[in-house]
């Protein structure tokens, strides 16, 4: 539809403010700007997508959730490295909990066709889990713990904020170095935010 033709002199635009609509650099003092206006910064478009290392005035998950001095810094970088680790460690846990709740082990044999015109038989471990099991309510209970645990840590980093950023692939390393050594499988097709 063209409104070209449209008339919009009688129109007031004064009023709207489009401010908030531009991008603000980061503040001189090592702070991160989150936008701000009239709308208590919720709304705005003034949080930089770029990394930085900073302490100052970085929001943290939640509107009232400050790390406003070195201090609060460590200490969020300390809770964010444990929830990772965590995060590691409740994934090999749920591998765990896996294997032993498995039931229904059969074991199927399938003729081949072998290449001198023998007939081989391949044989197949089929392994089972009931729906309605305990164990099966306590691993889809792990498994929403997991993926919440993951969407905190992608928030995490969302932040930009370096420091934060590091805290999370430290502690994601250290955890796959403590709980991961025994596991055979390195690649984890179930893996969330990876």
């Amino acid at each position: 539809m063209n409104h070209s033709a449209m008339d919009h002199s009688a129109m007031d635009h004064s009023a709207m403010d489009h401010g908030h609509h531009t991008m603000a650099p980061p503040t001189s003092g090592g702070g991160h700007d989150h936008g701000g206006g009239s709308d208590g910064g919720h709304g705005g478009m003034g949080m930089v997508m770029t990394f930085y290392f900073g302490y100052s005035n970085v929001e943290l998950l939640f509107t009232g959730l400050l790390i406003n001095s070195p201090g609060e810094m460590v200490g969020a970088c300390v809770g964010v490295f444990l929830l990772a680790v965590l995060y590691e460690g409740l994934k090999m846990g749920r591998e765990t909990l896996l294997r032993r709740s498995q039931v229904n082990v059969r074991y199927n044999s399938m003729p081949l066709p072998g290449g001198d015109g023998t007939v081989l038989m391949e044989t197949h471990k089929t392994v089972g889990q009931r729906m309605l099991s305990p164990a099966h309510f306590l691993q889809t209970l792990l498994h929403i713990v997991q993926v919440v645990v993951s969407y905190i840590l992608m928030l995490v980093f969302m932040t930009y904020n370096a420091y934060l950023c590091i805290a999370v692939a430290a502690g994601a390393g250290m955890g796959y170095f403590l709980f991961s050594w025994r596991k055979a499988v390195v690649v984890d097709i179930t893996e969330h935010c990876h």
